[in-house]
């Protein structure tokens, strides 16, 4: 296949890059030149954002696309900008949004693709801003799909769930060393966290497959855990005896009002992917941080 990325450099961009040239595709990134890009892949260079230069640099590739996926889509333009571009440059689009979209006061357990209490602002809400705007414009002949990924982790990215160690650069230095880990709520909330390579998996089997046309799937990882055992195994892999302190949630709220989408449960019914025929996310959470913390940990 013809892949293109939107956002080549990043940490899930990265990985599926690396997936898919795996895989023997052809693989082309949008990229500001910043940061390096997986060996193999060919450079777009043009910041999205320059809307006239990013039509204009796609144009100039002559090509046509058989999956482009954009990893990096905020704004309800950049879906807007999606559809504009690559209506008729392409025959499939993934957008990657996330699980912040629902509300988390709302939420089901498990929590299904289907609700009626999104959010309307910050982070979550501009994501589904996008969601929506991809359904209700005219594609054309460009099939597009959905994903919904929760907490993503793996090689490539900082480790950590949860507030107040949410991706934290000192994690595993701060645990070797016997620190106490103050979570929120104690570390009480479930989680259902994604390897970022499970999750490059499941887009790529999207590519082809007219059952995930116009759908949105959740994706998760297939272990649910209490957040404070996401960091328990971080312990173990490290040897290490792992004090977790408590947040209480009310007073973490009250001073980040806008973090509450991390203060839930967040489970999933993953059984839409496997009606789909897609690739249900598979690795153990332990033997994916046992990946990260070995990447971690190698100089």
């Amino acid at each position: 296949m013809n892949i293109l990325l939107i956002g080549g450099s990043g940490f899930v961009s990265g990985t599926l890059a690396e997936q898919a040239l795996a895989q023997g595709h052809s693989v082309a990134a949008v990229t500001r030149g910043q940061r390096a890009m997986t060996a193999g892949v060919t450079p777009v260079t043009v910041d999205r954002r320059d809307r006239a230069a990013f039509a204009a640099a796609i144009a100039a590739q002559n090509q046509q696309w058989d999956l482009v996926v954009d990893c990096i889509g905020y704004e309800a333009a950049d879906a807007e900008q999606d559809v504009a571009v690559f209506r008729d440059r392409a025959k499939q689009l993934v957008f990657i949004s996330t699980d912040f979209v629902y509300d988390p006061a709302r939420r089901l357990f498990p929590q299904t693709e289907e609700t009626d209490f999104y959010l309307r602002d910050g982070y979550g809400g501009k994501k589904r801003e996008c969601e929506v705007t991809l359904a209700q414009s005219d594609t054309g002949s460009l099939a597009w799909t959905v994903v919904r990924p929760c907490h993503i982790y793996g090689p490539g990215s900082l480790l950590g769930c949860l507030p107040l160690h949410g991706r934290d650069p000192e994690l595993l230095d701060k645990m070797r060393r016997g620190d106490t880990l103050t979570l929120v709520g104690g570390g009480h909330f479930l989680q259902q966290p994604i390897l970022a390579a499970d999750l490059a998996r499941t887009i790529l089997s999207c590519a082809g497959n007219t059952n995930c046309h116009g759908e949105i799937f959740l994706t998760a990882g297939p272990d649910i855990v209490e957040s404070s055992e996401f960091y328990r195994i971080i312990g173990d892999i490290l040897g290490v005896e792992v004090t977790i302190a408590e947040l209480p949630v009310q007073q973490f709220l009250a001073e980040n009002p806008d973090r509450a989408s991390f203060c839930c449960h967040r489970i999933y019914d993953l059984s839409k992917l496997r009606t789909a025929g897609l690739h249900v996310p598979s690795t153990p959470l332990r033997e994916g941080l046992q990946r990260h913390v070995e990447s971690l940990l190698t100089p």
